[in-house]
C-alpha cells in the first residue's frame, strides 16, 4: 500500500514541487551567496537532489550562480547560488497626484527602472493611454538589462474589484475597466495586467523595507487611503476594499465630499484641500509648491497644514483603537510634508488612542515616499513568483 502511494506520479510531482520551494526559499532568505553544500545541509536533501533542483531554477532564470564562497570546509570555494538578476521581473504603474510613474522591480526586490511623466488630464482613455506607452518604455528598457517583465500592476486611488475601478472620486472614475484598457495597450507584449488600491500596493512596498510586522499605511495624495499591515500581512477586507481612510468621516457636518458623503477626511487634508484652490507657480507639482511654501513659512499654508494634521489625527486614532497597531507611516505626499504634519497628528493620537498613556505610537514618514505604490505594484508580481517558483517554471516563459 505505501508503495503503491510512494509511486503515485501526483504525490511525486508535489513532492518535487515542495522541494523546490524549500530550495528557492534558503537562497531567497540568505544574506549572501550559498553553496549547493549548505543547502544541502539546511533542508536535508539529497545532493543529487539539490543539483537537480538548483539546474531547474538557473534554467528558469530565478537562481544564477555568482564567483565562489568559502561554505567553512577545507578545500577550494565553492560556488555561490543567489537569486537571478537578469530573469523575471515585475513592472508598477501609478497615478499620481500630478504625474505618472513606472517601475521595474527585479527578483531581489532591487528597483531596476524608475520614470516619471508629468500628466494633468483625469480622463481614463488618456491616462491608460499615456501609462501604456510608458510601460512600453519601461518593459524595452528591462529587455535591455536582461530582465523579462512578466506582469503589469496598476496602482490605483480607489477601490478595485477583477480590474474595475469601482470609484476613484479625486479621478471622477466610476466602474471603469481599467485593466481591460490597459491591457489594450499593452497587446503588442503579450503582458497580463493587474488592477489594485494604490495604497495596498504602498503598504505592500514598504513591507519589504525594515519594518516593524504591523503598521499602518497612509497614502497622501489624490485621495488619503490606508494599508493595514498585520504579521506581515495585509488586511483587504472581505471584498478587498479596505482601507478607504480618506473617506471616514471626521465633521458629520462638514464639507461635501465628491464621495457623495459629507465631512470626509479627504475634505480636510487631501492635496485639494490644503491647495484650496490656489493656483501653483509656474513648473512647480502640488508637492512642490506646497514644500516651497511651508518653508518660507506662509501663513496660508501653515493653517492648511495643521487643519490637515488634526483631520488626519483624528481619522488615524480611530483606526488606531480598533487594530492596537503601534506604527503609523505617513506615504505618497504626506512622507513629503511629514516635517509639518507629524506633530499635529501626533497630538491627537496621544489624546484619543487609549492605549497611547502605556503603548507610546511612533509616527514616522515612510521609506519609500511617493515611490511606494509604483514600487509595491511591481513588488506584487514579484512576489507571486517567490511564493511559487513552480508556477513560473511550468509557464515556460
Amino acid at each position: 500500500m505505501n508503495a503503491a502511494r510512494s509511486n503515485d506520479p501526483a504525490r511525486q510531482e508535489r513532492l518535487r514541487a515542495l522541494n523546490l520551494e524549500l530550495v528557492f526559499r534558503h537562497v531567497l532568505a540568505a544574506d549572501a551567496p550559498v553553496s549547493r553544500t549548505e543547502l544541502a545541509a539546511a533542508t536535508g536533501l539529497t545532493r543529487p537532489t539539490i543539483t537537480r533542483i538548483v539546474e531547474e531554477l538557473i534554467a528558469g532564470r530565478l537562481v544564477t550562480e555568482t564567483g565562489a564562497t568559502p561554505d567553512g570546509r577545507a578545500g577550494r570555494p565553492r560556488m555561490g547560488l543567489t537569486l537571478s538578476r537578469s530573469g523575471p521581473a515585475g513592472l508598477g504603474l501609478d497615478i499620481r497626484t500630478d504625474g505618472l510613474a513606472a517601475c521595474v522591480v527585479d527578483l531581489s526586490g532591487t528597483v531596476r527602472y524608475l520614470a516619471y511623466a508629468p500628466c494633468d488630464d483625469t480622463e481614463a482613455p488618456a491616462v491608460l493611454e499615456r501609462l501604456g506607452r510608458m510601460a512600453t518604455e519601461a518593459a524595452e528598457a528591462a529587455a535591455a538589462e536582461g530582465l523579462t517583465v512578466v506582469t503589469a500592476t496598476l496602482a490605483v486611488p480607489g477601490p478595485t474589484d477583477d480590474g474595475i475601478v469601482r470609484t476613484a472620486p479625486s479621478l471622477d472614475w466610476r466602474d471603469v475597466d481599467a485593466g481591460a484598457l490597459l491591457a489594450e495597450h499593452l497587446r503588442h507584449l503579450d503582458l497580463p495586467t493587474n488592477v489594485d488600491n494604490e495604497a495596498n500596493l504602498a503598504a505592500r512596498g514598504e513591507l519589504h523595507r525594515a519594518t516593524p510586522d504591523h503598521f499602518l499605511y497612509i497614502s497622501g495624495g489624490l485621495d488619503i487611503g490606508a494599508g493595514i499591515i498585520l504579521d506581515r500581512r495585509l488586511m483587504r477586507g472581505s471584498h478587498g476594499w479596505g482601507g478607504e481612510l480618506g473617506h471616514v468621516t471626521v465633521d458629520p457636518d462638514g464639507k461635501p465630499c465628491r464621495c457623495g458623503s459629507r465631512g470626509c477626511l479627504q475634505t480636510y487634508a487631501s492635496l485639494a484641500a490644503i491647495l484650496d484652490g490656489q493656483t501653483l507657480p509656474d513648473g512647480l507639482t502640488a508637492d512642490a509648491a506646497l514644500l516651497t511654501w511651508a518653508d518660507a513659512g506662509r501663513p496660508e499654508t501653515i493653517a492648511a497644514l495643521d487643519t490637515a494634521a488634526t483631520a488626519l489625527g483624528i481619522a488615524i486614532a480611530n483606526v488606531l483603537n480598533l487594530l492596537d497597531i503601534d506604527t503609523v507611516l505617513l506615504g505618497g505626499s504626506f512622507a513629503l510634508l511629514s516635517s509639518w504634519l507629524i506633530t499635529g497628528v501626533e497630538t491627537e493620537i496621544n489624546q484619543r488612542v487609549l492605549s497611547a498613556r502605556w503603548a507610546p505610537i511612533t509616527v514616522r514618514p515612510a521609506t519609500l515616499g511617493p515611490d511606494a505604490a509604483a514600487i509595491g505594484a511591481a513588488m506584487a508580481v514579484v512576489d507571486r513568483i517567490r511564493r511559487d517558483p513552480t508556477a513560473w517554471l511550468a509557464s515556460g516563459r
